[in-house]
């Protein structure tokens, strides 16, 4: 008996005459209109017809159907023809997804319908379809990535000189410049640039290789077709297949955009830290004439899209354990990609270009202060250049262990005492031995222990590609 009882109707999903967004991306709060075309769902059914009407007259070239069928698909397959509407009351009906759009598609192509969908499974067309959806979103995320770069490079140019200190632990540790924290990122950015080109061949691939992967079904010019397909979609063949491309593919991609979100994520962290009142230092813009805080506290002026970014890249790392998952499956296919792809793919790639545009829009438009930076570096009354002393010993022949344990012990002196470095220093006889109080002053002068930062910030400034 093939029949069973319904205990809850899916159907009731679909009752309401009118759909209501739910999720944030729908809603239009999250997202860029760019990114969002490319997965709306009518691209989406429209780039299944374009690997019909590819399969088409890929059959038609090596001569399985007549040319006349062919170019008849190849023009009825469009959304103006193939409603979404009926696809999905067909789909209702029948319950599954590709075998309604062939439907469909046959349909309205009338004695040329024999030669729909010839010699193909679901996944040729589902495969295929992803990756040109992926490569449209590759283009744009890459777009976005080399503005990110763009911006960074003129941030490092602009402040290359700009002292500040540099934080381990969270403790004050040596000065860096801004410049150079910004041609950390800039080529944490390039590395990504890097990366997401480097796996275009690996991800960006088609199929056209019929139920288990052998093209039985596409007969004796099978690789010509799927040859022909993939040239005319501007893709690449998959070097093999079973009834799905390998899912390791869209790992990677998965994997490559949690981590571009994780640097945007540790971007935005390090700019809330630097606005926190107490230290003060770096800003995100603020609409001074009409933007609001917080609900109840006027004077509120949070780093609320950094916030917003980093809150984003939670969602788009956790997309990296369904994409893992997918890479295994039950002999040569199951169906558990296909429910989990449908949210890895459109929230993974809308997440990373809107985060990618926040954090753009941020770093062109954030405050500076620089007084502030160099009132900080003094929070530590000179102590945070211990090292810059310790290393002008070593240069008057100290050891450095014994000058390391020196500047060490002066140093909590001057902290438990509350008294400045400088004059911890002067009182003590093997440092005033060796030391005069100009050499002091040099070592402990920020700007002079700077080391090559300066140059790493305007390489990086500088740098092409």
């Amino acid at each position: 008996m093939f029949g069973k009882t319904l205990i809850f109707n899916p159907s009731i999903l679909l009752s309401r005459e009118k759909d209501l967004p739910i999720l944030p991306i729908d809603t239009g709060r999250y997202g860029t209109a760019e990114m969002r075309r490319v997965f709306e769902e009518e691209a989406r059914v429209q780039r299944l017809l374009d690997v019909e009407a590819a399969l088409a007259l890929a059959h038609a070239e090596v001569g399985n159907i007549p040319r006349k069928d062919a170019e008849k698909i190849a023009t009825m397959a469009s959304t103006k023809y193939v409603k979404i509407a009926r696809v999905k009351a067909t789909e209702k009906e029948i319950k599954h997804d590709i075998a309604s759009l062939v439907r469909v598609l046959s349909e309205v192509c009338g004695s040329s319908s024999a030669y729909v969908h010839l010699g193909a499974t679901s996944y040729d067309i589902i495969d295929t379809a992803n990756a040109l959806q992926l490569k449209d979103a590759l283009e744009i995320i890459g777009k976005k990535l080399d503005t990110l770069k763009s911006i960074l490079q003129k941030k490092a140019a602009q402040y290359k000189e700009t002292v500040m200190i540099g934080r381990t632990h969270g403790q004050h540790a040596l000065p860096i410049t801004l410049g150079f924290k910004f041609a950390v990122w800039g080529y944490e950015v390039s590395r990504h640039i890097k990366r997401l080109n480097d796996c275009r061949d690996r991800v960006l691939v088609g199929k056209m290789s019929g139920a288990v992967g052998t093209q039985a079904g596409l007969g004796e010019h099978a690789a010509r077709i799927q040859e022909l397909v993939m040239k005319r979609l501007g893709i690449r063949a998959a070097e093999i297949s079973t009834q799905i491309v390998q899912r390791d593919r869209y790992a990677e991609y998965a994997c490559i955009l949690a981590m571009i979100a994780s640097s945007l994520d540790n971007f935005a962290m390090e700019i809330r830290e630097l606005q926190r009142p107490e230290i003060g230092e770096l800003f995100e813009s603020f609409e001074k004439e009409k933007q609001v805080g917080s609900s109840t506290m006027p004077h509120k002026r949070n780093p609320e899209i950094c916030e917003r970014i980093c809150g984003l890249a939670r969602i788009v790392r956790s997309l990296v354990i369904p994409a893992l998952e997918n890479v295994v499956t039950w002999h040569e296919r199951d169906l558990t990609q296909s429910s989990s792809e449908r949210f890895v793919f459109p929230e993974s790639c809308i997440l990373v270009d809107y985060m990618l545009l926040l954090m753009s829009n941020v770093v062109a438009n954030l405050r500076v202060d620089e007084q502030r930076m160099l009132r900080n570096i003094d929070l530590t009354e000179g102590r945070t250049m211990s090292e810059a002393v310790m290393m002008t010993l070593t240069r008057k022949g100290v050891n450095r262990q014994e000058a390391h344990e020196l500047l060490r012990k002066l140093s909590i002196k001057s902290e438990v005492e509350r008294r400045n470095f400088k004059e911890v220093l002067l009182e003590d006889k093997f440092v005033n031995g060796k030391l005069n109080e100009k050499e002091i002053d040099e070592a402990l002068n920020p700007e002079n222990y700077l080391g090559t930062a300066v140059k790493q910030a305007k390489a990086f400034a500088e740098s092409q590609g």
